[in-house]
Order: C-alpha cells, then structure tokens, then sequence
C-alpha cells in the first residue's frame, strides 16, 4: 500500500512555482553586469524560466542534454537555472576562474549543447570556441543592444530577443526525481577536473536542510546576499532557499 499525501517527485520545478504562487512580488535585486540595478520578482523569474524552456526545447534540447553557463550572480542566471532543470536537462555552471585548458577540457568532457554567458566573458568565449567540440548555440545572457557588431562566435544570439517570442503557456515535465539537474567540475588540483551531478532530489532536500534554523535559517523576513558565485557549488544552495522561503 502506498500513500496518498504529497505524491509528487521532488523536482526543482517545484520550487520556482511555489515561489511564484505563494511569494510572487517578493523582490530580486542583481547590479547588472551591464551597469544599473536591475529588480525582478519571483512571478517574473518564473515567467521567463518558463520562456526558456520554450526555447531550448525549440533548438532541439531534452532531457539529458547538458547546458554551460558562464555568468555572475544574476536574475538571468537565476531563470537559466530553472528553465534549464525544469526541462530535464542539466546546468553545467563553468567557474571562469579556471586556465583555458581546463574550460575548454570540461565543456567538451560534460558535451555541452548550448553556452549561455555574461558580455564580461565574450573575449574568452570567442577565443576558445574554437576548441569546443559540441556547441551548437551560443546565448549572450543581455539584450540585443549589447551584441558586438563583429564576432567569431557563429548564430550568436541576445538572450532577451532569444526568449521573448516564446510563451510563457508551459507545463513542467514531470520525471524522475532522481534525474541529473546540476553539473560542477573540480579544480582539477590532482589531474583533470572532475565533474559532480546533482540530482533534482538532492536539490530539493538540501534546499529544505539550508532553510533550518540549526544551518543557513534563511526565510521570508530575511534579504539573502550570496557570498559564493553561483557557478561555485551552486551558490551553496542559497538561490533555491530564498525562492522557497520567500527571501528577498
């Protein structure tokens, strides 16, 4: 005999609609790598996560596929991370920090299908495009008012304009919670980095454990200011706790 109570996987999907059902107007403010102040909300992440998922899944991405990003701590990168997991696929934070070769070796090593980076990181991506092996689309994390006029980077598009001809109509799959969500490679201090999966599941119960009282205890009365970037151990978790708990 089974239960009945809560029968649903535990997916990171479910926590962007939380967020935007019981927290919807709950603010999150990024100093955009363009220069000003930019302020959203969780309804909005949800919205346009949504959007992306609309387009990634137009291009050809399912399940399984693995999707890099490049990105400072940003409500782009905040709705990458959801559209992108909520689709099945993986995010596969690169740290920017590390030598060309050992970018180059694990964005090829994880096959990404799509790099999604911020315009600080143009330079570096059109000079080791070259030497990725499985990127099909290159998304620039800003508006079309920042693409560069010239660029080696082949079908570059501008995330806002990349987006904003799909719905915002979308059901979230539901799959196995056990499902990879999340990808992040070691320094390769003792030979190549190694890449580590998280899965939806152990997401989603670091999530609840990050919300304690006894470990990070961050809630809805509280404004969370990361102090880790989120391509670094997902930020320890704290993006998902303030959209579960409703901080700003």
């Amino acid at each position: 005999m089974l239960g009945l109570m809560q029968d649903w996987p535990l997916l990171q999907s479910r926590i962007i609609e939380y967020a935007a059902r019981f927290h919807p107007r709950r603010e999150i403010v990024t100093w955009s790598v363009e220069g000003p102040v930019h302020r959203t909300d969780y309804a909005s992440v949800h919205r346009r996560a949504r959007q992306l998922a609309r387009a990634l899944e137009r291009i050809g991405i399912s399940r399984g596929d693995r999707i890099a990003t490049l990105a400072w701590n940003t409500w782009r990168h905040l709705e990458a991370w959801f559209g992108i997991s909520g689709i099945g696929a993986v995010v596969h934070t690169v740290n920017p920090r590390l030598f060309d070769e050992q970018i180059v070796y694990i964005v090829n090593h994880a096959e990404d299908r799509v790099l999604m980076f911020d315009i600080t990181f143009l330079p570096l991506v059109e000079r080791l495009a070259p030497h990725f092996e499985t990127v099909e689309q290159y998304v620039l994390l800003s508006d079309a008012a920042h693409l560069p006029e010239t660029t080696t980077l082949k079908d570059l598009v501008a995330y806002e304009d990349w987006i904003a001809g799909e719905s915002d109509d979308y059901e979230w799959p539901v799959f196995d919670e056990n499902t990879a969500s999340g990808l992040c490679y070691t320094s390769g201090t003792t030979g190549d980095p190694k890449g580590v999966l998280y899965s939806h599941r152990s997401t989603v119960l670091h999530t609840l454990i990050a919300i304690c009282a006894d470990t990070l205890g961050i809630n809805a009365r509280q404004t969370a200011l990361p102090v880790v970037p989120m391509f670094h151990a997902n930020a320890w978790g704290v993006p998902y706790a303030a959209a579960m708990t409703g901080a700003k």
